[in-house]
């Protein structure tokens, strides 16, 4: 889809405001909080476009049947695959993707799932440590219709300190989801 097209659906046929710019990394991990709805991969896919950027997402492969295959993969979708005995997990499988790509741009939710969960995900902080790319705290925000690739998010070797501090910043932000009672934080935060 091209730039333009993007930008007219996001902003004038759905009332979008996209941040006006987007990662200039040739290689970077954007998180997309909160994820409460098959519709977030819409809107953070058309305000990608938007910027010229393609955001490729793991989807699991058994979603690649016609007529949806082709289109998730003209989307940027990459198959995951089935993890097998001492197969690679998702995490790894992003990895490797971002190895076998000069220029990439991963998106992922760290909830894991579009139900509530308390407790993130930490198979971001594997997949950009491993791959030593920087992650961005991205986000949509439903109430305002307003979507960013966040600031970047700098990581320590604490992992559970890390995602911890991750869900205190997007409860500040007061990011607004599609379905807000899918969206928690840990009891920490």
């Amino acid at each position: 889809m091209k730039p333009s097209t993007a930008n007219f659906i996001l902003v004038k046929l759905l009332g979008w405001h996209p941040e006006p710019n987007f990662p200039k990394d040739e290689k970077a991990l954007i998180l997309g909080v909160p994820h409460t709805s098959v519709w977030d991969f819409l809107i953070a896919y058309l305000y990608a476009r938007s910027k010229n950027a393609d955001l490729h997402i793991l989807v699991k492969e058994n979603f690649f049947f016609w007529p949806v295959g082709p289109l998730l993969k003209k989307w940027g979708a990459i198959p995951l695959k089935k993890r097998q005995e001492g197969g690679a997990g998702a995490a790894l499988q992003m990895v490797e993707a971002f190895k076998t790509h000069d220029k990439i741009l991963m998106g992922i939710a760290p909830e894991g799932t579009r139900k509530p969960v308390k407790k993130w995900k930490t198979g971001y902080h594997t997949i950009a440590t491993r791959a030593g790319v920087p992650v961005y705290a991205g986000f949509i925000n439903w109430e305002k219709k307003y979507v960013s690739y966040g600031d970047v998010f700098p990581l320590t070797d604490d992992v559970r300190a890390d995602t911890l501090r991750l869900q205190k910043y997007y409860k500040t932000l007061g990011v607004g989801a599609k379905h807000p009672e899918n969206f928690v934080f840990d009891d920490d935060v």
